[in-house]
């Protein structure tokens, strides 16, 4: 194969460059610069945006399920090609999407059983989510006196 044969390609990427790169300068440009304090404020549906105290964390557990979240999803993912050629695949292809299932399954479980689905941490029991629920501090020395 020549070069020749892939200038289409190169052309058509230097121009969708050039022209988002164009788009941008051109609208910073063009548009009108005003900020005020409305509109340098971050906008989420209506509701006043609230900022966590200095310090204060999103748990590690948020992201843990996120990221399995994701994983899933992606696994759900590789069915769609799978059902697209099921009928060429024939017995094969059933035997190795059950195979891939189990896998997915078995992975499901352990996940669920090692309490990485779990929002409280489930060594803190009851406890916690009471104290978690409680907002008067004089309830939270209770709670840690008894």
């Amino acid at each position: 194969m020549e070069l020749r044969e892939y200038l289409p390609i190169v052309i058509l990427a230097v121009l969708s460059l050039a022209f988002a790169v164009l788009s941008l300068l051109v609208s910073s440009l063009v548009r009108p610069s005003r900020p005020t304090p409305a509109k340098l404020a971050p906008y989420e549906c209506g509701i006043e945006p609230e900022r966590l105290p200095k310090g204060e964390r999103f748990s590690v557990k948020f992201y843990v399920v996120a990221m399995l979240f994701i994983i899933f999803d992606i696994e759900t993912i590789f069915l769609f090609p799978w059902a697209v050629g099921f009928r060429q695949l024939g017995l094969f292809g059933l035997v190795e999407m059950a195979i891939f299932i189990a896998l997915v399954f078995v992975a499901y479980v352990y996940v669920w059983k090692a309490g990485g689905l779990d929002w409280v941490d489930a060594r803190r029991g009851r406890r916690a989510e009471v104290e978690a629920r409680t907002t008067a501090p004089e309830e939270r020395e209770l709670l840690h006196a008894g």
